[in-house]
């Protein structure tokens, strides 16, 4: 079954979550041929695996503490705090709180490259699964 996505020129609310983050799973937001949305949920002292997108990403902090952890170095996100991410920059991300963040990622006719990042997971509690930011 396929995951809905919102579609252009709806309103997506992607304000914090707060009580309700303990509930909350990662989901795939919105999917064009050119752009995706993910927001995701990552639990206290939770790693998503080192991976990388072929094309710009940005990861936008909604709520918790995140560190995006590369191999020159680490940058640490609080609510409102964002990041660009240059096309192939391998990263992980790892959550000090409960978290919640904006993944953008821009695609190649639907495919963010290398079946989504290599060494990319699906996401924990996503039905379907799609690739992390």
């Amino acid at each position: 079954m396929a995951i809905p996505h919102a579609q252009p020129l709806d309103v997506i609310s992607v304000r914090p979550l707060g009580e309700a983050l303990d509930q909350a799973v990662s989901t795939s937001l919105l999917k064009t041929d050119r752009l995706q949305l993910l927001h995701l949920v990552l639990r206290a002292h939770q790693d998503q695996p080192q991976h990388h997108v072929a094309l710009e990403c940005s990861i936008h902090c909604l709520e918790g503490d995140v560190e995006v952890v590369m191999p020159g170095g680490t940058r640490r996100l609080g609510p409102g705090q964002l990041v660009v991410l240059p096309g192939g920059q391998p990263h992980a991300l790892r959550a000090r709180s409960d978290s919640a963040v904006l993944v953008t990622l821009l695609l190649d006719h639907g495919d963010a490259g290398d079946a989504g990042g290599a060494g990319a997971q699906r996401l924990q509690g996503s039905p379907g699964g799609t690739t992390a930011g």
